[in-house]
């Protein structure tokens, strides 16, 4: 018997460390996690990552209490650190790459769902931000996903959501004094919604002269409504007052009468020129962004809630009685639409 104990007393250690850390662990994980059923994935990343590193730090203290010499302890020491250095090695081109990829987009946040973003010559709105890649929704209707390395190590340019400049291109004659032209297009991009518009010449070419007119777009979800209505509204603007817009290049093998201008007429009219119809505006960008627009609604809907919870939770720290049954019901309330919002969410 005396042999057994004695054979038993050096584990006592070990086996303590290992009941403190699943101990531990467990609680740790029913708190941070199993108890949070409405945390979203993005919110349960840092806590997730919080227990990843509590279990390396608990598998370094069960190493400690290992009932061996200080040298083998410090080769298993240093294989965890070995084992460690492989994986992080490893991430460079593999899922846990994408994975860390995706920690630090979640920490910088150069963007959000919702958003306008350009990643190389691909554009559009993000739809969804995933652990591993992140996905837009094109001006086409396509949903592409790239890997988060990429976003990372590519340059990603993100409309900002307090306006966007919206503009567009257009060459004429050096026989249009600049002056004359500035000042119509700044009335097309008054007349197509913009704020502080302005125009500049950009390029004075061998046969005509190139001019950008542009403005602040406040809404920028109708980005391309705002395009289009720009382009119509420069078109109305210069053809009104008898400017034409034809490429320096043009030819035309048939004879002209003399006089003629090369500007449309409105349909249903037989004067050259008049006043356009207000025509009803469409928008696209319901039909074309769908599925951004309908994840930035969940995600504004979501913190909404969750700043509400955490209003409540901080009131019940100070209430007494009915009040805070009151307070608990309407937070479990708040806490279970959080949830199905969440879940409905994922099944999208």
């Amino acid at each position: 018997m005396d042999v057994v104990v004695a054979f038993l007393i050096p584990f006592i250690p070990l086996v303590l460390a290992i009941v403190l850390v699943v101990v531990g662990l467990g609680a740790l994980h029913y708190v941070l996690l199993a108890r949070q059923s409405h945390l979203t994935s993005e919110q349960k990343l840092p806590r997730q990552v919080t227990l990843l590193v509590l279990t390396i730090v608990g598998l370094v203290a069960i190493s400690m209490a290992l009932p061996v010499n200080e040298s083998t302890r410090n080769q298993v020491i240093a294989l965890i650190g070995v084992l460690l250095s492989g994986v992080i090695a490893f991430s460079s081109t593999t899922m846990v790459g994408n994975l860390m990829a995706g920690l630090v987009l979640r920490v910088n946040k150069p963007f959000k769902v919702g958003d306008f973003i350009r990643v190389e010559d691909y554009s559009g709105r993000v739809a969804e931000m995933g652990l591993l890649d992140t996905e837009i929704q094109t001006e086409t209707r396509e949903l592409i996903a790239f890997s988060n390395t990429l976003m990372v190590n590519t340059p990603v340019r993100v409309t900002r959501a307090s306006g966007a400049i919206i503009s567009v291109d257009l060459s004429l004659g050096y026989d249009i004094h600049h002056s004359k032209v500035e000042k119509h297009l700044l009335t097309a991009a008054a007349n197509a919604d913009l704020e502080d518009p302005f125009v500049q010449v950009i390029s004075l070419g061998d046969f005509s002269v190139s001019y950008r007119v542009a403005g602040l777009l406040k809404e920028v979800k109708s980005m391309l409504s705002a395009r289009s209505r720009l382009h119509k509204s420069v078109l109305d603007a210069l053809h009104n007052t008898g400017i034409e817009i034809v490429s320096p290049t043009f030819m035309n093998q048939r004879p002209q009468p003399e006089g003629l201008q090369m500007i449309p007429q409105q349909p249903g009219s037989s004067i050259e020129v008049a006043t356009p119809e207000v025509e009803e505006e469409n928008h696209p960008e319901a039909i074309i962004f769908d599925k951004a627009e309908e994840a930035e609604q969940h995600e504004k809907n979501r913190e909404g809630l969750a700043e509400q919870i955490a209003a409540i939770s901080t009131q019940l720290e100070t209430a007494e009685g009915d009040e805070k049954e009151q307070l608990k019901t309407h937070k479990a309330t708040l806490e279970k639409r959080l949830a199905d919002l969440v879940e409905q969410n994922r099944n999208v």
